[in-house]
């Protein structure tokens, strides 16, 4: 399996992750010039920006230690951007979705509000 299919995979689980529980479907693969957000989402009170990391159960580091700083910059001003272009009253939310693969379970880790805006970057 190549890195992308892997990444797919994982983000279609994802997608079907957030719609079993309850969520609508907004947009997959959001381009701005700063970057990507895997899976945008709603409910009710959200706008959920989701960053999807999908790694093998033997890997040596969390899925989502891979969303570092420089990842969250990105995906903060990419949110920006697409809530420019598609004005809400919903509250932005940014999401890590960690699917880890076994070789006969796929396990999900949702982690609501992964990160926010700071101080020292004001994306809205």
């Amino acid at each position: 399996m190549t890195a992308k299919s892997t990444g797919d995979m994982g983000e279609n689980i994802a997608l079907a992750y957030y719609i079993s529980n309850g969520y609508e479907f907004v947009c997959k693969n959001y381009h701005s010039r700063y970057g990507e957000i895997d899976i945008i989402m709603k409910n009710s009170d959200d706008i959920v920006f989701a960053e999807v990391k999908t790694r093998n159960k033997n890997s040596l580091t969390k899925p989502s230690e891979a969303v570092d700083s420089r990842k969250q910059k990105r995906i903060l001003k990419t949110a920006a951007v697409y809530l420019d272009e598609n004005p809400t009253d919903l509250q932005p939310r940014f999401d890590i979705i960690e699917v880890i693969c076994g070789t006969a379970a796929i396990h999900i880790n949702h982690i609501e509000n992964a990160f926010c805006q700071t101080d020292d970057y004001a994306a809205f």
